[in-house]
């Protein structure tokens, strides 16, 4: 558990860096540069990732089952699931209504991945992992809210489109193969 908890710790502090203390991101970056800044960022989240994911893998079977997730509580993930993929692939650059109406759109994916997952499993590993990730997202999106003057507008329902046909190609791929491949078990 150790080696999940460090790897969780990792990946999280340096997210909650630009959440929390935006400052102090923006005189690092100022010093050192935003592509030195996004090198180490990346490389830190990196590490932390691969930590908690290995960490993870070695708590998760012997990881006391908290409670037992409802019997719909698979079929709701799979739906949150694949909505967290569309919104993670819409494109940016000239906003369709869903991200004029989401705002951040990878954010609110999180959320609803993470609750999802809470429905589908119920052990102690399982509830820390998905647990952190919508507080993450959470405070998150709590702390956008004060900045969020005008969100993005629409333009064009071309990447409406492109995000629903790529996050459903992408979510197709994960859940026929990556899950299973890279966490051992299979969502269908």
């Amino acid at each position: 558990m150790l080696v999940f908890v460090l790897g969780l710790a990792i990946f999280f502090a340096v997210h909650l860096v630009p959440v929390l203390a935006p400052a102090f991101r923006d005189g690092i970056v100022e010093r050192m540069g935003k592509s030195r800044w996004m090198i180490i960022y990346s490389a830190l989240s990196l590490a932390g990732f691969v930590i908690m994911v290995f960490g993870w893998g070695q708590f998760r079977p012997v990881a006391p089952q908290l409670y037992e997730p409802p019997s719909w509580g698979r079929d709701v993930t799979m739906s949150l699931v694949w909505l967290s993929f569309i919104l993670f692939a819409l494109p940016r650059r000239k906003p369709g209504r869903i991200l004029s109406l989401v705002r951040h759109p990878m954010v609110t994916g999180v959320i609803l991945w993470s609750i999802g997952h809470l429905l589908a499993n119920g052990d102690q590993a399982s509830v820390i992992l998905f647990g952190s990730f919508l507080v993450f997202a959470l405070l998150s999106r709590i702390t956008k809210f004060s900045s969020d003057v005008d969100g993005p507008q629409f333009v064009s329902y071309r990447s409406d489109i492109v995000g629903i046909v790529a996050g459903t190609v992408l979510y197709a791929i994960f859940v026929l193969w990556i899950h299973l491949w890279l966490f051992g078990v299979s969502p269908i």
